[in-house]
């Protein structure tokens, strides 16, 4: 390094050749223990300039220097401008707004702020936003918010910068900050244009009423720039002022969100900002992308928002994945605004999917769920289902499960792909899925949604066509397997002659022994159950010993809800005649009648009573017993 000793050049060098932490570490354990006794030779003074560097060094490795505290708060004091810039530096590493030190530094600083040479001001002015913290703000108030008015355009720049550090500490510190900020628009240098930008955003966003009225210098600045009417020197990649483009654009979607004339004064400087902006270069993009953003967030103009859809495309149509990332996120922003500008992009979209960016895919579908109407869900559906199928991300199928099962619920176009999409959701990530759904298909198999009862019966056979080749498949989830043993056992019978009940039987039995892992076996296993018991009374030619041992064996279930359906589904399975009653077909639907009288009982009561057993009471005819 240029003016550095060849010792800290050394230092340098050897911790850039170090291969681990450890070795690193000990080299500037080293150079510490050195420094210490530097700084307490006599003629230190004269090197502390570069021993203050050296100590920034180690303490930007890890290692306190706390014994080099105060020579960095002494070099502040020094005159020449080197030093003292060197000196502000290290303070503002060293220090923070809590520190004892600080006090001794007020006062070089309330100094500096005085002088009368603009970088002396400059470097204070450097360390206030850094130092200064909510106590001691108002001992330097006064004399920053004088350098606001300096001759000095980089005075006045930091100046606001510093005004601005002080209202992000202490809200209440500074006074009539909007008048300030507001002056800054016609400030004759545009860094402090720009400077004071970035104040007005967040001061617009707590009351854009406030500040309203600026709507037409800020379209005037904003035609300007992208007229390239500013210097040469704030061009970037021959884009005009790009950052100062950005602020002014942060600052228009503020003040034009839900307010309609002034919108109105901004389409037109917009129109121009998108017509301009070279899509060729990053910065260009990032102006698109502003510009897009702010169409969305004002009050909307169709031709406008056209235009921005337009754009948009070209971000989805770039190699790069970035610029492709916040192509979906403008339009995304445009499709909360109004879906049909982004309905021509939605293959384009869609090719996004198969990008192997995650984070890229994850926007992707999240654009897409916003963009899926009725005329487009089976397109959306049938690519989230192939992603659904691939991807091994837990929190991704989670996120697919429930956004094609709420688009299926929205916009099928028909119930039978509706079962048709259900079912595929049910096979890739049923474990996924809330019960809720399944209780919604199987009420929907049940009561159907037809016309005719004809109707109604194909859907229900094509339910039941299904099941029975999804059940016998391994590592089936238990929603598929719940719902489709209930399906089966309610409307098997459709599927005859082509499929018999006894081969559905051997089918549930198959199921059953298998078992299921998830967190629903308990009641898995009862569906199962409860299918066999509605089957068995369809087996008119027998062959059903596996089944009536398969239930019997459950008895002595762990589970109590399988124990329970087994014990009062294996007394039916001997008395054909009245599981002929109980098991009704086809009567998921039928309405239950039941008188609460309980006639069918009144025989046993008799007989009851005529054996001595006492009389039911109501509980007001009942007497406590005397004592």
């Amino acid at each position: 390094m240029a003016g550095m000793s060849r010792e800290f050049n050394e230092l340098v060098r050897a911790i850039g050749d170090c291969k681990s932490k450890q070795e690193e570490d000990t080299i500037v354990a080293k150079e510490v223990v050195t420094l210490r006794s530097r700084v307490a030779d006599r003629e230190a003074s004269s090197r502390m300039k570069e021993l203050v560097m050296r100590m920034m060094y180690c303490e930007m490795l890890g290692h306190r220097v706390e014994f080099g505290y105060i020579h960095a708060v002494n070099m502040t004091q020094r005159q020449a401008l080197g030093e003292k810039r060197m000196g502000y530096l290290a303070a503002s590493l060293f220090l923070d707004g809590d520190s004892e030190l600080l006090i001794l530094l007020v006062n070089t600083i309330q100094r500096d702020l005085r002088s009368a040479s603009p970088w002396d001001m400059c470097a204070a002015l450097s360390a206030v936003t850094r130092l200064i913290g909510g106590e001691t703000i108002p001992a330097v108030l006064a004399p920053v918010k004088d350098a606001a008015r300096h001759p000095d355009h980089h005075v006045r720049k930091k100046a606001v910068m510093a005004l601005q550090r002080f209202m992000h500490k202490s809200p209440d510190a500074v006074e009539e900050m909007g008048a300030i900020l507001k002056r800054t628009l016609a400030d004759r240098e545009p860094s402090v244009m720009a400077a004071g930008l970035c104040g007005l955003v967040d001061e617009a966003r707590k009351d854009p009423p406030a500040y309203a009225n600026l709507v037409p210098s800020l379209v005037s600045i904003l035609k300007q720039v992208v007229e390239h009417r500013l210097a040469r020197d704030f061009d970037y990649h021959r884009t005009p002022a790009p950052w100062l483009q950005i602020r002014l654009l942060k600052l228009l979607a503020t003040l034009g969100h839900a307010n309609q004339r002034t919108s109105e004064e901004m389409y037109h400087v917009l129109r121009e900002v998108m017509t301009r902006a070279d899509c060729k270069t990053t910065i260009g993009f990032a102006i698109m992308f502003e510009a897009v953003k702010t169409v969305c967030a004002i009050y909307p103009q169709p031709q406008l928002l056209a235009l921005a859809a337009d754009n948009t495309s070209r971000f989805l149509t770039s190699e790069n994945r970035n610029v492709k990332c916040i192509g979906i996120d403008a339009l995304s922003a445009i499709v909360q605004v109004n879906a049909e500008y982004a309905a021509e992009h939605q293959m384009v979209v869609i090719d996004c999917l198969e990008d192997p960016d995650d984070t890229l895919k994850w926007k992707t579908l999240e654009l897409l769920f916003r963009m899926t109407n009725s005329s487009n869900v089976v397109v959306v559906v049938e690519r989230m289902a192939a992603f659904l199928a691939a991807t091994k991300d837990h929190h991704l199928k989670q996120d697919l499960v429930a956004k094609m099962t709420s688009l299926a619920e929205r916009y099928a176009p028909s119930n039978a792909w509706y079962m048709e999409t259900m079912n595929l959701v049910l096979e890739k990530g049923g474990e996924l899925m809330q019960e809720e759904v399944a209780h919604n298909l199987m009420r929907l198999v049940a009561e159907g949604a037809a016309e005719s009862e004809e109707a109604d019966d194909a859907l229900r056979r094509y339910a039941a066509q299904s099941y029975l080749a999804l059940l016998p498949k391994p590592h089936a989830p238990d929603l598929l397997i719940q719902v489709g043993a209930w399906t089966l056992g309610e409307y098997a019978y459709l599927l005859a002659p082509a499929v018999t009940p006894l081969q559905v039987v051997d089918v549930v039995c198959d199921v059953l022994e298998r078992g299921g892992g998830g967190v629903r076996r308990g009641a898995t296993q009862a569906f199962l159950l409860s299918a066999l018991t509605k089957l068995m009374p369809l087996c008119t030619q027998g062959g059903t010993e596996v089944a009536q041992e398969m239930i019997e064996k459950q008895q002595s279930a762990r589970d109590l809800r399988v124990q329970q359906r087994a014990r009062e589904f294996a007394p039916l399975l001997h008395r054909p005649n009245l599981i002929h009653h109980v098991v009704v077909l086809d009567a998921s639907c039928e309405d239950i009648t039941v008188d609460e009288r309980l006639p069918q009982l009144d025989g046993l009561v008799a007989a009851a009573l005529r054996k001595g057993a006492q009389p039911y009471l109501s509980p007001r005819h009942r007497q406590p017993p005397p004592d």
